[in-house]
């Protein structure tokens, strides 16, 4: 089996960014035949269209794709000669196309009846999951893909571990433990989302303490609570689930729809030798 399929699939399961890169044209004498294909991601190349300058060309484009999270399609056109230091003569033509990475690192606290409803709508999402909770007994036989449990008798602790930009959720049994999670979510404070469960009476007391340990106000804005889309109303676990996945989904696809100036016309993705094809496949339809 080609090694760029094998990287391919564990790059996307570990919810890491790549580019895979496709020959998708050739002409004359080239190194490799249309349809060879290589995965590069931040810190490795999988597999090869051909090596030398050419390849080299395409791992600086790709890796700067993925340095400027880049998500629209590239082509581009290269004539193996003397200005790219290969002896080929031909003509290729190279697709980039973005595997982006997870949308969402989430960390959720709590294995409550809520948790349990909402980690798997969370884990059918291109999301990745630490599910953390103390009582070991709370968490279901089984964890949906892309969830990783954690059982951990000190859950405050697991904050200092999260990636910068997580989604954090505390929802535990204890209103202390909540309390101190919140806290120590604040204090690193580069968090993209937070939200914690409760009222806005539990809000107002937990404004009030933090307060009193110096936070200050505008990092306590930050704080969801009560958290969900308020339109979706109802007091069962998945009801409540609903109405928080819906209001992570709604942050993370904040931009969705909306196309970027430099991205390129599709009939620009295409070689010059099948424009003229589309095109009357086009106006055919």
């Amino acid at each position: 089996m080609h090694q760029w399929i094998n990287a391919l699939a564990d790059h996307q399961s570990r919810g890491e960014a790549c580019v895979l890169v496709t020959i998708i044209e050739e002409r004359g004498s080239t190194p490799r035949n249309a349809g060879s294909k290589m995965v590069v991601s931040a810190s490795g190349l999988f597999d090869t269209i051909g090596g030398g300058h050419l390849e080299y060309k395409a791992l600086h484009i790709a890796r700067q794709m993925l340095e400027e999270q880049r998500t629209t399609p590239h082509l581009e056109r290269f004539s193996l000669g003397a200005s790219l230091g290969q002896c080929c003569g031909g003509v290729t033509v190279l697709l980039f196309e973005p595997m982006a990475a997870v949308q969402a690192q989430i960390a959720v606290f709590g294995a409550g009846h809520v948790g349990r409803a909402l980690v798997p709508l969370l884990a059918a999402l291109p999301c990745r999951v630490r599910w953390i909770d103390s009582r070991e007994q709370e968490f279901p036989e089984l964890i949906p893909n892309g969830v990783t449990k954690v059982v951990s008798e000190e859950p405050v602790d697991e904050v200092a571990v999260l990636p910068p930009g997580c989604y954090c959720i505390v929802m535990t049994h204890n209103h202390q433990l909540d309390l101190e999670l919140t806290a120590a979510i604040l204090k690193r404070n580069d968090f993209t989302w937070f939200g914690l469960i409760g009222s806005k009476t539990k809000r107002a007391k937990f404004e009030h303490r933090l307060r009193d340990r110096g936070f200050d106000p505008s990092v306590v804005q930050r704080m969801r609570c009560p958290m969900g889309i308020g339109e979706v109303k109802g007091k069962l676990p998945v009801e409540i689930a609903i109405s928080i996945a819906g209001e992570i989904i709604a942050t993370y696809n904040a931009n969705f729809g909306q196309h970027s100036a430099s991205a390129e016309p599709i009939a620009r993705l295409l070689p010059v030798s099948r424009r003229s094809q589309a095109a009357k496949l086009k106006a055919s339809n």
